[in-house]
């Protein structure tokens, strides 16, 4: 395993030898020392996974450092090495120009450790980050065609027309029916798609915990190595903070949740000045905000603000022309990512999913299929391959019929009965795949629901 490349630029000879022999020799980074900004400058294209610069530094030109490292490497992360205490102005400012942590010298060799591996892990991070936005894109893109139920058909319209706005939305829903997915949807098709998406999970968190979470903080002494926090409202700076579960802010957070979206502006904890920021806020909630509401236990103002655009998510139960469809989606997506070959669904596990009640919604589908691909190994999916809870939904008096039995005496069949019979004949030749038993029918795919 490759290993990291640490930068050190200081034109103090003592400083940058004991922070290469701690970092070499004790910690085993491969790091690299400069005496003159120039030096470091050329070394960029070697691309470090940390800087460490001592904040004095300056280009021939007599211009700051900083600011040109940040605009050649913008996801590079900095720790800035000072001699003296900065004041929670500049702290803000260099926070801009990448930097996520300041040191004061003499620098204790702990601090100096941790900084690093923390900086290692932000940068490690943001690169996922990355990855994954391209991922959830594309993975939007496929679950928007899922989407045939007219009830989801309406959750679309109303985030074509929300997408391009910048007013907040309320998503409330079951859990597990997809919340989270609306949200990134929103986000990923709209003009903020190329800044950061930032989800707060608030039912695992404190209030303090919580409040630390969304605003950051901020400590005047360089005591500590992680003195200066970034909260999810300054890191998501130009795109979407998603707060999950909005109903377990206290009043305190409502308030400050509230000020952010009049003013755009926030507080960090424990700092002193207002910081200016251009976030979208949108929240979930699967409790009646609108009984908390009448209760006092939450804001009535922040309340009609959030819900000036509600978005509804129906269960599963409500979708029944997408549950198979979606259920095809990630068995094919797990068939992908474990290397399991797929030969589609028995007719007794699509009914079986079908009337299924799903109260888990769509998470809880998900979890069910990706089991099912690894317990069928191959195989078709079937019945025996469904949790038990799903398997008393399966209708006996839907038995599969052969031609003979249909007709077995003089009563009069309806055609109904015999299109449906032709139906489930026709899954049963194909094996489950419903895109060739449709065209085989010559009939759409969504009638076959």
């Amino acid at each position: 395993m490759a290993k990291h490349l640490v930068h050190i630029v200081d034109h103090e000879d003592s400083a940058r030898k004991m922070i290469l022999q701690k970092l070499q020799k004790d910690w085993g980074f491969d790091a690299t020392g400069f005496a003159t900004a120039e030096a470091a400058l050329k070394a960029l294209d070697a691309f470090p996974d940390v800087f460490l610069l001592n904040n004095t530094m300056t280009s021939v030109e007599g211009e700051a450092l900083l600011p040109i490292i940040h605009e050649r490497k913008p996801e590079l992360p900095v720790i800035l090495l000072t001699e003296a205490d900065l004041s929670e102005s500049a702290v803000e400012d260099i926070g801009n120009l990448g930097v996520v942590n300041v040191l004061g010298k003499p620098i204790a060799p702990a601090l100096l450790h941790s900084a690093v591996e923390s900086a290692l892990l932000f940068h490690t991070v943001s690169r996922e980050n990355s990855r994954l936005r391209d991922v959830i894109e594309r993975r939007i893109i496929e679950v928007q065609l899922i989407a045939e139920s007219r009830e989801m058909q309406l959750v679309q319209r109303l985030i074509e027309k929300v997408r391009g706005k910048d007013i907040p939305v309320l998503i409330t829903g079951e859990a597990g029916t997809g919340k989270e997915m609306v949200a990134r949807t929103i986000h990923f098709q709209g003009k903020r798609r190329r800044h950061a998406f930032i989800f707060v999970r608030s039912a695992s968190l404190s209030q303090d915990e919580l409040e630390h979470q969304l605003f950051g903080s901020v400590s005047k002494t360089l005591a500590s190595a992680g003195h200066r926090r970034t909260g999810a409202v300054e890191e998501a700076d130009g795109g979407t903070v998603f707060i999950d579960e909005i109903g377990n802010l206290g009043p305190a957070l409502q308030e400050r949740v509230l000020h952010l979206i009049h003013k755009k502006r926030f507080r960090r904890v424990g700092g002193s000045q207002d910081i200016k920021t251009d976030v979208r806020i949108i929240a979930s909630s699967t409790r009646n905000l609108k009984e908390m509401v009448k209760k006092h236990s939450f804001r009535e103002d922040l309340y009609y603000l959030l819900a000036s655009y509600p978005i509804h998510v129906p269960p599963l139960r409500e979708r029944g022309s997408d549950i198979v469809r979606l259920a095809e989606h990630f068995a094919r997506i797990t068939s992908e990512e474990q290397k399991i070959p797929i030969r589609g669904f028995s007719l007794e596990a699509i009914e079986a999913m079908y009337h299924y009640p799903w109260p888990g919604n769509v998470d809880e589908l998900e979890s069910v299929i990706r089991s099912a691909v690894a317990s069928a190994a191959g195989d078709i999916i079937s019945l025996k391959h469904l949790p038990a809870a799903a398997q008393p939904f399966k209708d006996a008096s839907m038995e599969l019929e052969t031609e003979g039995k249909l007709f077995h005496d003089d009563k009069i069949v309806s055609l109904d009965r015999i299109k449906e019979q032709a139906v489930r004949r026709a899954v049963e030749i194909t094996r489950g795949n419903l895109a060739q038993t449709a065209r085989g029918l010559e009939i759409s795919r969504s009638t076959l629901y």
